[in-house]
């Protein structure tokens, strides 16, 4: 993993962006470059120009797809996707194009290009299923073998591609075994021995009692010395997944760790950026806003927004303001619920501009007045936000932050609507907290995008 402006990426998505960028411009240039019985063309610059635009634009469109995702389930499924999405797109490039031409050249420079990109992401698919795409693959030796070790490589295995599982070495006081026996590993050789026969990258500390002698000091400094990556739970999970997990976490690492700057230069930037882009996006989806009123008002009267009180930076309450997308009759019963999957309140246009987000248009004047920020956790209702608070440790934490339209739990995590959704969330809103910076802010952006484009997370 690398870190990029105080955000974790791992080395095999920026290995796989690069190929994906040389790839399709290699194809074009040495296709292009021997036309005609082998004499090169006089216009290669502009072509080698034109190829670098046309690759940019695909891996613009397979991230937003979901090619570069980090969790198995997720990206192993749109793998397949990009392949039906993305070669249509370039088809649909290639007949726009293919009429503006003038010579064969330039058909034959959308040719290849398409040629590459197909292979480009067969060869994705197939990295994916077969052991070409373990060239990369970070080998985890797990410290621990007791239930807390069995959940962490469950939890590896079920969320991330980019993570082989080596095996799970006793601690010096561990008796009950957990995992399963076919990685558990013996403590005939030392810790260092093990991890350098195995080949090992990291080392992840799995023991839930670290007091008396659980941990072998020696040998866990014996191999940081030697070049291998030892992590707590906490810093691993942060690393990998881009999350801070509740189930690994310290007060103490909270406060002692790197990240929860709040600079006054940060707090400046961001209101800036904030107050630009606003504006811009309120100009620019003014008559998206206004069909949408109109549509809100011809299916189920007015009101056209929906006020409701959300707790924002410090706890200070303020007043969000939607489109409708519920019944005016959704609360009736005065009773706070959240909102669900399929749920029988929602209109028809209500179902489709929250789909499409369009329902959070008007939370950009709550930008403008501060209340809230582009980038954020989202905020939640008062009466959710005690409970929650009472029953989640570190809730409290999120609210250090403005909320936001858009957040790094919107983009990573599904829509939720329950407790162990707001755990989930709340695992990413730290990681945001932590380390959020503008790079961040912008990804984040960019990613929601793609969510709005696909439907992702939408309810």
């Amino acid at each position: 993993m690398i870190n990029v402006f105080g955000h974790w990426i791992s080395w095999k998505t920026i290995l796989q962006v690069i190929l994906d960028i040389v790839f399709p411009v290699a194809c074009v240039v040495l296709a292009v470059s021997f036309w005609e019985g082998g004499e090169p063309t006089t216009n290669l610059k502009t072509i080698v120009i034109c190829s670098v635009i046309y690759a940019l634009i695909m891996v613009v469109l397979n991230y937003w797809l979901g090619l570069y995702d980090r969790m198995v389930k997720r990206r192993r499924a749109r793998a397949v996707l990009s392949i039906y999405l993305s070669i249509p797109i370039a088809y649909c490039i290639f007949a726009v194009l293919s009429m503006l031409s003038v010579n064969d050249q330039q058909k034959l420079l959308i040719l290849s290009s398409l040629a590459a990109l197909f292979g480009t992401l067969a060869y994705r698919v197939y990295t994916m299923y077969s052991n070409a795409g373990k060239l990369f693959v970070n080998r985890v030796l797990i410290f621990g073998v007791g239930p807390e070790a069995r959940i962490v490589g469950k939890m590896l295995k079920k969320m991330t591609a980019d993570v082989q599982i080596i095996g799970f070495y006793p601690g010096p006081s561990e008796s009950k075994i957990s995992v399963s026996r076919h990685l558990h590993l013996p403590r005939s050789r030392s810790l260092l021995e093990t991890a350098q026969e195995l080949n090992v990258n990291e080392i992840v500390i799995a023991v839930q009692e670290r007091r008396g002698g659980v941990l072998p000091l020696h040998e866990l400094l014996d191999c940081k010395l030697s070049g291998i990556d030892v992590l707590d739970l906490a810093s691993y999970f942060e690393r990998a997944l881009g999350q801070i997990r509740l189930d690994s976490l310290k007060a103490g690492w909270l406060i002692f760790g790197d990240g929860f700057r709040q600079s006054l230069l940060r707090i400046f930037v961001k209101r800036v950026s904030d107050i630009i882009a606003a504006i811009i996006l309120l100009l620019l989806a003014s008559p998206v806003a206004f069909v949408a009123a109109l549509l809100i008002v011809i299916e189920d009267g007015f009101p056209i927004f929906y006020t409701q009180e959300r707790v924002g930076l410090n706890g200070r309450f303020f007043k969000v303001v939607k489109f409708r997308s519920m019944r005016r009759d959704a609360e009736s019963d005065g009773k706070p619920r959240w909102a669900t999957s399929n749920d029988d309140r929602t209109t028809r246009v209500g179902r489709i501009i929250r789909k499409l987000r369009i329902d959070e248009l008007p939370q950009l004047f709550s930008v403008l007045k501060g209340d809230m920020s582009l980038v954020g956790p989202r905020p939640e209702r008062p009466y959710f936000v005690e409970k929650l608070t009472r029953d989640i440790p570190f809730y409290a934490v999120r609210h250090s932050v403005k909320p936001g339209l858009t957040g790094w739990a919107q983009v990573s995590y599904s829509y939720g609507a329950s407790m162990d959704d707001s755990v989930q969330k709340l695992q990413y809103d730290l990681y945001y907290v932590k380390n959020h910076t503008l790079f961040l802010d912008v990804l984040i952006l960019f990613e929601t995008i793609g969510v709005v484009l696909t439907g992702k997370g939408a309810q």
